[in-house]
């Protein structure tokens, strides 16, 4: 039995916690933030329980299934059918499906083969090594041509990215793709999943379990310091207090690593501080009317801010008949946007509202929610798998992962659950080997 602190509660570090204590171990989670879920925990719009920044669930995330079904929630799945959109010059197009692709257009017959040819491809890949020194620029010029990317994926990727965005790992945006194009009933129909609920059931499940399982969830008490003695982990010193380990699980944002973790060699700090992120200014708008019959529209459009829209309520239904967007603002948290007051990202994001349907107007508004996240999203440029650290570093009992560690798989509860699930069966096998060389050196000796 070891007893081992997991630092950041989100659905990685509770799905580390909780299977470490199955496992048999003892564990205490710190989280800096006053409630559990990180990225999927819930705020109150109005009276409506809503995440903060909006999550959906593919066919093919198998490690979210077997954590409900472990969990007892496997019954609060539900899957819905659900669209996409292209706005682009003042107009509002179906897409996502060979019928909608034929008829859009803004591309000849050759773009449209050229593009369809790539999006069946990539669905049915299911090895990304060819891709992974090729950026997502050069690779969908090579398929589609250059005048596909310039109007369909450059505008996405400069309001996602900025100075970044003609450098974007091929593989990164190919499992994009292939996770979305996994998840279709047919050809011709897109089909997602959310949880009754919300990810909020799922948090609250784990949260739940860990607790009757003897763990201790420690919430507003961020830590401060990963304390370290001949080359091992001995403890967490937080804001509040000390606790001793024998393991560390680190989920934090790989930003923060260097200063919490200062006895790790000084390359090591060098490659998490090497990694980039984009922040994201996350405003929740609550509508009494829907805007469009789609789950997310990609928008290009010189006068619009923004790179598209989600329309959750498409997806998980208010049970109210009221409609819920998010409307993201990708940006380095450099960019001086990035310091606009909450109420101007409103304002600007309504008028797009406005510009995709006309028939909305200011009074349809009813509530509206602004999140900020400073590191929200890593930048993978092309052979980015080689910059990214081992989980287990050099300090032993210390494993330290963030979301770009999911890479080439985007940001997502499943990559999370996965993730933390190893995390926390690489703790067990370390236990193991070191009761295994205890008792080696006691027949020796």
């Amino acid at each position: 039995m070891a007893q081992i602190v997991v630092l950041g509660a989100g659905a990685m570090g509770l799905a580390a916690a909780y299977r470490a204590l199955t496992l048999g171990h003892k564990v205490t989670v710190l989280e800096a933030a006053p409630e559990a879920g990180g990225m999927a925990a819930h705020f109150d719009l109005n009276g409506l329980s809503i995440e903060r920044y909006y999550h959906f669930i593919c066919k093919s995330d198998q490690p979210t299934f077997d954590l409900m079904n472990e969990l007892g929630i496997g019954d609060r799945m539900r899957w819905r059918q659900t669209s996409m959109g292209y706005f682009t010059q003042d107009a509002l197009h179906s897409w996502g499906d060979p019928i909608s692709l034929l008829r859009f257009p803004h591309l000849s017959l050759v773009e449209k083969v050229r593009y369809g040819l790539l999006m069946f491809v990539s669905t049915r890949r299911n090895s990304w090594d060819a891709l992974e020194h090729v950026s997502a620029k050069a690779w969908i010029e090579r398929w589609c041509g250059s005048s596909v990317y310039e109007k369909l994926w450059k505008p996405l990727f400069d309001l996602k990215f900025y100075e970044y965005a003609d450098n974007i790992s091929a593989s990164w945006i190919w499992t994009r793709i292939r996770r979305i194009g996994r998840s279709r009933r047919s050809l011709m129909q897109e089909e997602l999943g959310y949880i009754e609920g919300g990810s909020e059931t799922l948090v609250n499940a784990l949260t739940q379990a860990i607790t009757r399982l003897g763990g201790v969830i420690r919430l507003k008490e961020p830590a401060t310091r990963i304390l370290t003695a001949d080359g091992h982990v001995s403890g967490v010193e937080t804001t509040l207090n000390r606790y001793d380990a024998d393991a560390i699980i680190s989920t934090v944002p790989t930003p923060y690593v260097s200063n919490l973790a200062p006895t790790l060699p000084a390359e090591v700090k060098e490659a998490y501080d090497s990694i980039a992120n984009i922040g994201v200014t996350c405003v929740v708008l609550k509508l009494k009317r829907s805007v469009t019959p789609h789950f997310w529209v990609n928008i290009v459009d010189n006068d619009m801010p923004i790179p598209g829209i989600i329309e959750f309520s498409n997806l998980r239904p208010t049970g109210t008949g009221e409609t819920v967007v998010y409307v993201p603002y990708y940006m380095p948290t450099t960019n001086a946007l990035w310091t606009r007051p909450n109420e101007v990202f409103v304002q600007e994001a309504m008028a797009c509202i406005r510009r995709i349907n006309p028939m909305i107007s200011n009074e349809d508004l009813i509530a509206s929610h602004v999140g900020r996240l400073s590191h929200a999203q890593p930048v993978c440029p092309p052979g980015f798998a080689s910059a990214i650290p081992s989980v287990q570093t050099p300090i032993e009992g210390l494993q330290i992962a963030d979301t770009c560690f999911y890479y080439p798989e985007d940001r997502g509860i499943a990559e999370s659950v996965r993730l933390g699930r190893e995390m926390a069966q690489a703790v067990a096998s370390m236990s193991h080997h070191s009761r295994a060389l205890s008792k080696e050196v006691h027949v020796d000796g």
